[in-house]
């Protein structure tokens, strides 16, 4: 089953590819800083290191359900899952019930993890710069910018959006050459509500997706 609005094919995949490198880099040009401004910073270094180890073992990369396992434990405390999704179904979070929103967090999350999960699997030669500068909008938010550089495409500038809360970086929103991620979730979303008449069918579609299994990870 291929919902028609929910085609990642049609939800420019490549963006999902260039998400991926905020967690898988382990070949940065930059240095390791230690002043607090560079805490976001360290958070995604951190995290890619133990994916990218994890990954280079080929026995255990074939078994994407682990994978998926893997891949979550890692990145969840590092993205607000909550704030995305609210973020993501815009005004349509207001009208949907308390139950609705619980299941579009949870069938959103595991769409966004087994996307990513799938490409990490099949990724495996790639730089990242992180360029100079952590923009401030203002104490509890930073933009920190880089430059993708995957082997045999063209370098693309990814930003990733991230805030403070109580002293924990959270990843928000990320930026693929000036497109949001959450801003084009929501424009595919807002189709499948608007089709379906309400947020129900679209939870359905993503549940269905969801449930579909594969034994080739990169199917």
């Amino acid at each position: 089953m291929e919902p028609a609005n929910l085609n990642l094919q049609q939800t420019r995949p490549y963006t999902f590819i260039l998400v991926i490198f905020f967690l898988l880099n382990v070949m940065t040009t930059a240095t390791a800083q230690t002043q607090p401004e560079s805490a976001p910073q360290q958070i995604i270094e951190n995290a890619s290191i133990k994916i990218k180890t994890r990954l280079a073992d080929p026995v255990f990369s074939k078994d994407f359900d682990r994978v998926v396992d893997f891949v979550e434990s890692v990145i969840d405390p590092h993205i607000d899952f909550n704030l995305v999704s609210t973020l993501v179904l815009g005004k349509f979070w207001k009208t949907a019930t308390p139950s609705q929103r619980e299941r579009f967090k949870k069938e959103f999350k595991t769409l966004l993890i087994r996307t990513y999960s799938r490409v990490f699997v099949e990724l495996d030669d790639w730089t990242i710069e992180f360029l100079p500068g952590i923009q401030r909008s203002d104490e509890r938010k930073v933009l920190i910018k880089t430059r993708v550089k995957p082997s045999g495409l063209q370098p693309v500038n990814v930003d990733y959006r991230m805030f403070d809360m109580n002293g924990d970086w959270k990843v928000y929103d990320i930026s693929i050459d000036g497109v949001s991620l959450v801003n084009t979730y929501r424009s595919t979303f807002k189709n499948d509500i608007d089709e379906g008449g309400s947020i129900a069918p679209l939870i359905k579609k993503i549940a269905e997706k969801n449930a579909e299994k594969s034994t080739n990870p990169k199917d």
